[in-house]
């Protein structure tokens, strides 16, 4: 399917799920804005109404699809800073690497945690309202943490997907 992430190819892995080229353009719809109205979604994908909520109710049930959310304007609220933060596991923590990322996970200003395989070891999305609170946030949970052995932040000037 033309610009979809998704793509049916290949014999299926393990824990991968068979889907056709009707459930792909559901999900593609679906992705764009998950608040479609069922007879709308329906007619993008070329389907009578009850046959795609059929479909996107068996999407739901088989775990493709997990959930909706939100997706809020920060900048309202006064969240204008956004950045992503490199941070290298100390050798010594390295069996510490994962309640510290969930750690991370938790706290208001992150958005997002990688636990990546390579250099860095988890790339951390953070949200704040002024570059002062993102230098205090990096101070105070990762700078003073011993299981952090470094970090290097990059200003995010634009999101545009």
């Amino acid at each position: 399917m033309p610009g979809s992430t998704w793509a049916i190819s290949g014999p299926a892995q393990s824990n991968s799920v068979q889907v056709d080229e009707t459930d792909l353009a559901i999900l593609v719809e679906l992705h764009k804005d998950a608040r479609l109205a069922n007879n709308v979604l329906a007619q993008r994908v070329r389907l009578a109404p009850s046959t795609c909520l059929g479909r996107v109710k068996a999407l739901r049930t088989r775990g493709i699809i997990e959930g909706y959310e939100a997706i809020i304007n920060e900048k309202l609220l006064g969240v204008t800073v956004h950045a992503m933060i490199s941070v290298i596991v100390a050798a010594q923590a390295r069996d510490r690497m994962l309640p510290a990322a969930k750690a991370l996970a938790d706290l208001p200003q992150v958005r997002d945690v990688f636990v990546l395989g390579g250099t860095p070891d988890l790339l951390v999305r953070v949200a704040t309202s002024s570059i002062d609170e993102l230098r205090t946030f990096v101070a105070s949970h990762l700078g003073s943490n011993n299981a952090f052995s470094s970090t290097q932040t990059n200003i995010i000037f634009e999101h545009l997907r």
